[in-house]
């Protein structure tokens, strides 16, 4: 099980190797399942701002990136 900040590292280093730009301030938010264990981060960059925004999706227990997405304006 990977803690919040983790899974900031974990996505910082993702956008990086994709050549996104990654703009602060984040958005996270806790998926929870029915019985209240983490399941996954969601995490937005940019949030309230214009310009560029990456959305991923993180697995809580293994770190592994399920979804990304990148708009770059």
């Amino acid at each position: 099980m990977i803690d919040q900040d983790t899974a900031i590292l974990i996505v910082r280093q993702w956008a990086a190797n994709q050549g996104w730009a990654f703009a602060e301030p984040l958005n996270l938010v806790t998926r929870r399942s029915w019985k209240g264990a983490t399941v996954r981060y969601e995490i937005e960059t940019n949030v309230g701002q214009k310009g560029t925004k990456a959305r991923f999706v993180i697995d809580a227990s293994t770190g592994a990136v399920i979804d990304s997405g990148y708009l770059a304006r």
